[in-house]
């Protein structure tokens, strides 16, 4: 293949990612306009300033948010290769883009590990997988933990079968928790499979982290988790602030918990997001709409606008001439 050729083909390439993820971030825009509209009239009694203060808020935690997403993307690839900050939010924010368009966001694989060099993007999948790993203990510890509290609190009937089932996915996180502290288990695993023994180069960076880093990766994924907590409090402060802030803390970690078992299209994620919080939150408020719109409202932010935002570095993508 001839270099014009390679260039046009990865041009092709750039541009079709960046045409499908504006079409489907159109797309959804158009079917949200309800739940922009239902903010707007919760907001209209408020004063001008504090709803865009608050919001202004909210948008910069998202920044902060994706920047330590960056710090831990950074972080877990150490082991193979030094990136430096700026490119690690490239990535991220490039991954975000690739993510609005693929179910359980498995396209932000691909777009972070394309910014690697051709030969550590395989073992990059691996590193990124220990991220995302470390960020779903700390979703399913919190919402185990506080999906007990929740059953005890308001679950009367068939309690016990409702505790029977959090026991059941306790365990499953307990052993979640023991793989994640012996991720290297995995290599030992995998070479024991004659088909996978032979790609032993690409998972082998499983074998690389220390308990420490592992424990700090960890902490990048619970100073994320409190920051977009910090960003629905805000939200709820502002459109519902009438709610007891300890009883909407502990069942937004449990809407948390709940959302992240449910596989999803990112994009068309928003009305399963808004039924669970509706039937999850109506123990501790009645306002329905205001706790939808709070929901929709965060999820537009986090995932619009770094998507768009990512648009820009797509066309910074090496798909064949990446040979370091």
């Amino acid at each position: 293949m001839t270099s014009s050729t390679k260039k046009t083909i990865s041009f092709l390439l750039k541009a079709s990612i960046v045409i499908v993820a504006a079409w489907f971030i159109y797309r959804q825009f158009s079917k949200k306009s309800n739940e922009l509209q239902e903010f707007e009239l919760l907001a209209s009694n408020l004063s001008v300033s504090r709803v865009v203060f608050t919001l202004g808020i909210v948008v910069l935690l998202m920044f902060l948010n994706w920047f330590l997403e960056a710090l831990k993307w950074r972080y877990v690839t150490k082991t193979l290769i030094a990136i430096s900050l700026w490119e690690a939010v490239e990535a991220v924010f490039c991954g975000l883009t690739w993510a609005v368009t693929t179910p359980n966001r498995v396209g932000e694989y691909g777009g972070r590990v394309m910014f690697l060099p051709n030969r550590k993007r395989i073992p990059g999948v691996f590193a990124m997988g220990v991220g995302s790993f470390s960020q779903a203990l700390i979703t399913n510890v919190l919402g185990i933990i506080t999906s007990v509290w929740f059953v005890l609190s308001f679950i009367d009937d068939k309690k016990w079968a409702y505790i029977t089932v959090v026991a059941i996915l306790g365990t499953l996180v307990l052993l979640q928790l023991i793989v994640y502290f012996h991720i290297k288990w995995m290599v030992y695993l995998f070479d024991k499979i004659a088909f996978i023994r032979k790609y032993h180069r690409f998972f082998d960076v499983l074998s690389r982290y220390k308990t420490h880093e592992l424990l700090k990766t960890m902490a990048f994924s619970l100073a994320r988790y409190v920051t977009f907590t910090f960003q629905y409090y805000l939200l709820f402060q502002l459109l519902v602030p009438q709610v007891s802030i300890i009883p909407m803390l502990l069942v937004l970690m449990v809407f948390f918990f709940v959302t992240s078992t449910l596989p999803s299209l990112d994009l068309f994620d928003i009305g399963v997001r808004g039924f669970t919080a509706a039937h999850l939150f109506i123990y501790v408020t009645d306002q329905k709409l205001a706790v939808i719109s709070c929901v929709s409202i965060i999820w537009l932010i986090n995932l619009f606008i770094p998507a768009i935002l990512g648009s820009l570095f797509v066309f910074k993508l090496k798909f064949f001439d990446r040979n370091a």
